[in-house]
């Protein structure tokens, strides 16, 4: 397995996170942003009386906004989310530093059609010389692997 490693300005270099672990990581994320959305659905729809369905256009931006907002806020405010810290991940720029917001929202955005599409721009990291997935390639990010603490 090909260990590519990414410097970071304060601690020296991490390895670039291999596809199992993003995958668990993802998974975990992926329960706890359900949990979330189930809980905000089920507030706006108690308000709106039921008139908040999924043809509705508003119900559609209220689900894609606060995942963005859920993902986007963790990866702003310490490069982790919780399935990341779980699995000992960071998102970070190649040079090691913490993603912008311009970086964020690049990821984001493009992770959804990546994604969505068989998983293709995941698996990209397969055939990738730095083991990127399109969307980090795209976005200027790389999920890198955390040393174990005492």
């Amino acid at each position: 397995m090909k260990t590519e490693s990414i410097q970071t300005g304060q601690s020296g270099p991490y390895p670039v996170a291999g596809p199992v672990r993003r995958l668990a990581a993802m998974f975990y994320d992926l329960l706890l942003l359900l949990a979330v959305l189930l809980v905000a659905i089920a507030l706006a729809l108690m308000f709106s009386r039921g008139a908040f369905t999924y043809h509705n256009p508003f119900f559609r931006t209220f689900i894609f906004l606060l995942s963005f907002a859920f993902y986007t806020w963790f990866w702003l405010h310490g490069g982790q989310t919780l399935g990341m810290r779980t699995w000992r991940l960071r998102v970070q720029q190649r040079n090691g530093g913490p993603i912008t917001v311009w970086q964020a929202v690049l990821r984001y955005m493009a992770a959804i059609p990546s994604l969505a599409i068989g998983g293709i721009g995941f698996f990209w990291m397969l055939v990738d010389r730095d083991r990127l997935t399109l969307y980090d390639r795209l976005s200027g990010t790389t999920i890198v692997v955390l040393p174990k603490t005492g």
